[in-house]
């Protein structure tokens, strides 16, 4: 009987010591990250059999199990996964966001002091400090141009570092999941989980989710495949993969991912990756930083070609006037071709270049290009907006703005990115310092007839398009605008009485022939005419300046051509989009940038909170209640005690029977 209750006291004793146990183990770890609460399994030990019935033998402990739940663990790592991609992306959206500065910092304010700065030149032709000021403007505009493309590029040099950064955590973590595979397939023999090795293992899952999306399966020996990327697999037993980051095959400030398994390195499928901070920092380094640089490069390019064009529409101060030379670097020499290192071809002299046509037809976009393999003499292009859509263009051919040019044959499979405008803004630069370089002269002056009956009279007289040097005025001598009747009808001959072309004027609407634009004031008459010279006194002339000031409201940036064929030629008489203005243009570029930080902003709150109410619901079934712990411990020190007063009874009664013996 001694011996019944002794064992009976010392199971329990020990039972409850036990728990106690498990429960200081966790309040100890009530506040560690990926702690799950732990809690004994107690059995009643089997009965001995006797003639009088089955005895009990007390309790036992059967196991120490954690508390845990596969699907709330698995939201809580998808959950965080999406909310770490959208964090990533936000925070470096808020730093792009800072290169389209508003008010008088703001580009789109630089860009109109510069062509506000030709009303003072309009006003004197003469004033070297009102020319003095436009080159001051110019090069604010292009300072500040490069300054932005400088902070563009800035911030994928810190994309790219990131993305290294990541890399190699992904590799600690999963070497650290493949450890705890190895221990955990270990321990899994003696028939009782290793709950703090599963926890440690859940928590590095987490964190590995937060950097790449990932998937789980559990094996029978109860250690975890972490695959990534549609199925590729990080992690696989004891063998964990590596990732790296190496340079794109296009642009070399580009990261692109590989996955070492073994001796077998692969290209990562990064279309595949899903969430996670590496998937949101790749959107922001192939989506966000390219659009960004392109709509900069694209008002770039625009403004400097145009500029430059109507520049050399007018003469300048010159000892003798001459046609005006550039203001601004040419946009040409910043149109890039990106050869892939893979290519056969040659890299040095890639054989296909652009040459740029009309800056205002220039979009922002890159432009895959190779050829086609099934249509000899035909190339494949696709735009960086819309890399589904595939069109068909041969040499010569004329896209956005810009010629291709075929200079050698091209291997198929050999694949570039043309480039045109995406190096403009960083490359953007004041060439003119003299004042007496602008061109504020219009090389024609209109004057009316002395003997005219109308108010008409000349408003300005400049060139806007490059005209055509076999046809008047700048074929020599003089172009006559006669006015045929009272209501606009109007000839313009050349010589003088020799009829070329008529048209009918309406006012408000200059009177256009071969690049020129004739403004007028007033209304003239029937029989009143208009000649057509050459300037004689270009310093005195402002003609040219007028046009150049008449780039603040010009369209100049984003026209496009309706032309599916891309030969030149308007398809169906549809018209052709007008573009912005360069004020226009900037705001525009501000709004999409906007929309693009306002969205990832949405993104990021909406998947903060379903990341917060997943990891809430996971703490609820697997953190420490320490309330419900001290509880639990005052329960079974109570039962402790009972268990200790069992075998203090018991050594009374052995006691009392050894007394009883001797005595």
């Amino acid at each position: 009987m001694g011996s019944g209750i002794f064992n009976l006291g010392t199971r329990a004793l020990l039972a409850n010591q036990t728990v106690m146990d498990t429960i200081a183990h966790n309040i100890s770890n009530a506040n560690t990250e990926g702690y799950s609460r732990q809690e004994v399994k107690l059995a009643t030990e089997g009965g001995r059999y006797t003639g009088a019935g089955f005895y009990g033998r007390g309790v036992r402990v059967e196991t120490v199990g954690r508390s845990t739940d596969a699907n709330l663990i698995r939201e809580a790592s998808s959950t965080a996964s999406v909310m770490a991609a959208d964090t990533a992306r936000l925070d470096k959206l808020k730093q792009l966001e800072k290169t389209f500065p508003t008010g008088e910092s703001g580009l789109g304010y630089a860009a109109s002091q510069l062509l506000n700065a030709f009303v003072d030149v309009a006003n004197q032709p003469q004033d070297m400090s009102a020319r003095q000021v436009v080159l001051a403007r110019t090069e604010d505009f292009t300072s500040r141009m490069r300054t932005a493309a400088e902070q563009l590029i800035d911030l994928q040099a810190g994309v790219f570092g990131d993305l290294q950064n990541s890399a190699l955590q992904v590799n600690t973590l999963t070497t650290g999941i493949a450890q705890l595979n190895d221990q955990i397939a270990a321990t899994m023999g003696a028939g009782h989980d290793p709950n703090d090795l599963l926890d440690q293992r859940d928590l590095m899952v987490n964190k590995l989710s937060k950097l790449v999306q990932v998937t789980t399966v559990l094996a029978d020996d109860q250690s975890l495949t972490v695959m990534v990327g549609g199925g590729q697999a990080l992690v696989q037993g004891n063998q964990a993969s590596s990732m790296s980051v190496v340079k794109d095959e296009f642009d070399p400030a580009q990261g692109r991912l590989t996955l070492t398994t073994g001796t077998k390195t692969v290209k990562f499928n990064e279309t595949l990756l899903g969430a996670g901070a590496i998937a949101g920092l790749l959107k922001v380094q192939d989506k966000d930083i390219p659009a960004a640089r392109n709509l900069l490069g694209q008002m770039s390019a625009a403004l400097s070609w145009r500029l430059n064009q109507q520049q050399s529409f007018g003469l300048d101060l010159g000892k003798p006037a001459s046609a005006g030379k550039p203001l601004l670097s040419d946009p040409q020499s910043s149109m890039a071709v990106l050869a892939s290192i893979k290519n056969t071809s040659s890299l040095t002299t890639p054989p296909v270049n652009m040459t740029l046509i009309d800056g205002r037809q220039l979009q922002p976009e890159d432009y895959t290009f190779e050829a086609d393999p099934n249509a000899p003499g035909q190339y494949l292009m696709t735009r960086s907006s819309d890399p589904n859509t595939v069109f068909s263009v041969a040499d010569g051919s004329i896209v956005d703005g810009f010629r291709i040019n075929i200079t050698a044959a091209i291997p198929n499979g050999d694949k570039f990115v043309l480039r045109p405008v995406g190096n403009a803004a960083r490359n953007l630069q004041a060439v003119m310092d003299k004042p007496i370089g602008i061109a504020a002269s219009s090389p024609y002056v209109a004057t009316t007839n002395a003997a005219n009956k109308g108010t008409g009279t000349v408003s300005s007289l400049s060139i806007s398009s490059t005209p055509n040097p076999a046809q008047p005025p700048t074929a020599g001598g003089t172009l006559k605008v006669v006015f045929t009747s009272g209501t606009g009808n109007y000839d313009l001959e050349f010589p003088a009485g020799t009829p070329i072309a008529s048209g009918t004027w309406t006012p408000g609407q200059p009177i256009s022939y071969n690049g020129f634009d004739l403004k007028l004031n007033g209304v003239p008459s029937q029989g009143d005419t208009i000649n057509v010279t050459p300037t004689a006194y270009p310093n005195a002339n402002n003609g040219n300046a007028l046009a150049l000031l008449d780039l603040r409201d010009e369209d100049l940036v984003g026209r496009s051509i309706t032309d599916t064929n891309y030969d030149g030629v308007d398809d169906n008489g549809l018209a052709d989009a007008p573009g912005a203005n360069i004020t226009n243009a900037y705001s525009q570029a501000i709004g999409s940038i906007g929309v693009r930080v306002q969205g990832a902003q949405t993104s990021a709150d909406i998947s903060q909170s379903l990341a917060s109410n997943a990891k809430e619901a996971l703490v609820n079934k697997t953190g420490v209640n320490l309330d419900e712990e001290a509880a639990r411990m005052i329960q079974f020190q109570q039962s402790y005690q009972a268990a200790a007063k069992i075998l203090q009874i018991a050594q009374s009664i052995f006691d009392t029977l050894l007394q009883t013996a001797a005595g």
